[in-house]
C-alpha cells in the first residue's frame, strides 16, 4: 500500500491493518506534516518530500490502483489528480471510489452530469469506477491485466 502516511483516521487504521497482515506499506509525507509528528511509525518505508504537490506526484508514480475510501477534501484532491493523469495519457492505472454506505453517490451523479452537459466524454467517465463493497472492489482490481 502506498499512501500519504498518516497515523490517524481511516487511512491510519487501513495502514495498521495492512501492516498487521504482513503486507508492505510505503508512506510519503511532506516535511511540514512530519514536523507535526503525524508519521506512522511502523511503515516499511517512509519518504519525506518537500511539499504536498511532490507527495501526490510521488504517490502517482508508485501506485497500481488509486483507491478512494470515504474521506474529505484531501482524498478528493488526490484521486482527482490521479484521474487527470489518466485523461491526459500519463497513467493507465484505475481510479476507484469505494462507495461504502453510498458515501460517494452524489459525486458519481456529478460525474454523470458532467457527461450530460458535455464537460466530460463518456470514454473518460468510464475510466472512473465506483464500487459498493470489498468483493466488488477485489473483482474489479483483478480484472486489470497490468496489476
Amino acid at each position: 500500500m502506498i499512501y500519504g502516511d498518516g497515523n490517524v483516521g481511516l487511512m491510519g487504521i487501513l495502514a495498521d491493518t495492512v501492516i498487521d497482515s504482513g503486507s508492505k506499506v510505503i508512506g510519503i509525507m511532506p516535511t511540514f506534516l512530519q514536523e507535526r509528528e503525524l508519521a506512522h511509525d511502523k511503515l516499511d518505508s517512509l519518504e519525506i518530500v518537500e511539499n504536498m504537490s511532490l507527495r501526490k506526484q510521488r504517490m502517482l508514480k508508485l501506485y497500481d490502483v488509486c483507491l478512494a475510501i470515504p474521506g474529505g477534501p484531501g482524498t478528493l484532491e488526490e484521486i482527482a489528480e490521479a484521474y487527470s493523469w489518466i485523461r491526459v495519457g500519463q497513467s493507465s492505472s484505475p481510479c476507484i471510489f469505494l462507495n461504502i454506505n453510498s458515501y460517494y453517490d452524489l459525486l458519481e451523479q456529478f460525474f454523470d452530469k458532467m457527461v450530460e452537459e458535455g464537460f466530460l466524454s463518456l470514454v473518460d467517465r468510464k475510466a472512473l469506477k465506483f464500487v459498493s463493497g470489498i468483493d466488488e472492489l477485489d473483482q474489479l482490481i483483478k480484472s486489470y491485466k497490468n496489476i
